[in-house]
């Protein structure tokens, strides 16, 4: 006789006490974007490749309750001999709904999986920004915010200690 296994949602097995943890993107939005291109034409006609330098940032608050903006603020910056080709700054945001989330979760969602969420979208207008500004369009690479969150808590607990 095999064993049965009930996985399903009873009160007596318990799954019905709580509900639910639930997360909607509510809108997302660019809230800042500026472009520079201080040395035009000239950084236009270059013909090494520029060195780029790229910082990526997260900040969240609560907007309401139960409403949480997160913002993903990237910058790059293209040199090229020292002379500044572009620089790029988005700050990209969005708004998440999040409902029955436990309180120790929404640190993690919120500098974690929003971000990974956020950044296709910003990614793309940081590249179609670029391009429009006459450079080729700048791909960024794919962000682990899960080990900039664990290096972020690391540095955090040696700088406590």
């Amino acid at each position: 006789m095999a064993d049965e296994i009930d996985l399903g949602e009873t009160p007596e097995n318990g799954f019905m006490d709580e509900p639910l943890p639930q997360v909607a993107i509510l809108t997302q939005y660019v809230k800042d974007l500026s472009f520079e291109n201080p040395n035009a034409p000239n950084s236009l006609q270059a013909q090494t490749q520029p060195k780029i330098d790229v910082n990526v940032g997260v900040n969240a608050k609560r907007a309401a309750e139960n409403v949480y903006e997160v913002e993903l603020k990237i910058s790059a910056k293209a040199e090229v001999d020292g002379d500044v080709s572009f620089m790029v700054e988005l700050v990209y945001a969005g708004l998440f709904g999040l409902q029955n989330v436990p309180e120790e979760a929404l640190e993690p969602f919120c500098i974690i999986e929003a971000p990974r969420l956020l950044f296709p979208f910003a990614r793309r207008i940081v590249a179609d920004t670029v391009r429009d500004g006459g450079f080729p369009p700048l791909m960024l690479d794919p962000i682990d915010f899960g080990a900039l969150y664990m290096a972020q808590q690391q540095g955090g607990q040696v700088g406590n200690a």
